[in-house]
């Protein structure tokens, strides 16, 4: 059988797990405020860990991925780490 497969757009792709998941990434603070710069003050330097939306925002900031992993599962959500 020869199924027929629609691409996904890249507004669906953003929006995949919305909702569901969370990535939970190590980032430098300098990487983090130069990729959003609407950020709170972040100090410079600083290595962290960072959760975000399936959307691509960050959603919290943390300074050990165990906490950044709470957060998520806190948040009802279901923690992925990417690289």
């Amino acid at each position: 059988m020869n199924a027929q497969y629609k691409p996904i757009t890249d507004l669906e792709l953003a929006h995949l797990g919305e909702g569901t998941i969370a990535y939970v990434r190590k980032i430098s603070s300098d990487d983090l405020v130069s990729r959003f710069p609407g950020l709170p003050h972040i100090q410079s330097g600083l290595d962290l860990w960072a959760v975000f939306g399936a959307n691509g925002q960050p959603m919290m900031v943390a300074d050990e991925q165990a906490v950044a992993i709470s957060a998520a599962v806190n948040r009802d959500l279901r923690p992925v780490s990417i690289n």
